[in-house]
């Protein structure tokens, strides 16, 4: 009598950039536990706006550490970067099948993209052949409900489960911060042309030294109603299809025609 193959559980590799002691990598693990081999490994302090760092002046550190029951969870010193490449060659000894990335404590909309670490980790494993997904909801407080993002996650998670991803397969989700009987659903957006009008608050520390503290407000310049902006100003979960090839096809084109070189 032939033995009947079990289908082996998807690898799925968790991260973030808000630390793994933030309450929004607890509810994406959560969200997707019984999807799959779920481990962890997420900075041991917060690294937000780290963008794509990666730590090469001194030594990382890795520790094996309480995290759910049934979870594999690691922290380390360094950036979310780090945290995708050492889960790969230290930790996992493979690639996972997918990687997830959050859920952010913020919005990473927009201009944001370029700035997340919570996005530079999803990246990262992409260029890695990782099809990955930053997810992000917009809260900030640290008591922030997370009832809808998990809802929204699962939904995309089974959706990349359920058959092959081209491997650079990236995904940017920020969910709004409203309940989840009032989130209208799911907008395939593109990324919208915002960014922050930043000024720089001057000051000086009790020893009479100058020092700047960034600010700024968020302005969005682009008013069309296909973008993450507008969908999340109007209560979707806003995807964006993102890529790590920063080539501008079109303005290559016109230098390879216009230019005399």
């Amino acid at each position: 009598m032939a033995t009947k193959k079990i289908k082996e559980l998807p690898v799925i590799l968790v991260t973030n950039d808000d630390s793994i002691s933030a309450p929004g990598i607890k509810a994406l693990v959560e969200a997707v536990q019984d999807l799959g081999r779920v481990v962890v490994v997420a900075p041991d302090k917060p690294q937000s706006g780290m963008g794509h760092a990666i730590t090469i002046g001194h030594p990382l550190r890795l520790h094996k550490v309480e995290f759910m029951e049934g979870v594999e969870a690691y922290t380390c010193s360094g950036t979310p970067v780090d945290c995708v490449k050492l889960a790969v060659d230290k930790v996992l000894h493979r690639k996972p099948d997918i990687c997830l990335s959050g859920i952010n404590h913020g919005a990473n909309h927009s201009i944001n993209v370029i700035y997340s670490g919570t996005m530079s980790a999803a990246i990262e494993a992409a260029i890695e052949s990782i099809p990955a997904v930053g997810f992000s909801l917009l809260d900030y407080s640290v008591n922030a409900d997370f009832t809808a993002a998990k809802i929204y996650v699962r939904k995309i998670v089974e959706q990349m489960l359920k058959g092959k991803l081209k491997k650079h397969f990236t995904l940017n989700v920020n969910i709004p911060a409203v309940d989840a009987s009032l989130v209208k659903g799911i907008k395939i957006c593109r990324q919208a042309y915002a960014k922050y009008e930043e000024a720089f608050i001057e000051r000086k520390d009790p020893h009479g030294k100058m020092y700047y503290w960034l600010t700024g407000e968020f302005v969005n310049f682009d008013k069309g109603k296909d973008t993450d902006v507008w969908a999340l100003a109007n209560n979707y979960v806003s995807v964006v299809p993102i890529q790590f090839d920063m080539t501008n096809y079109e303005l290559k084109t016109s230098l390879e025609t216009d230019w005399n070189l």
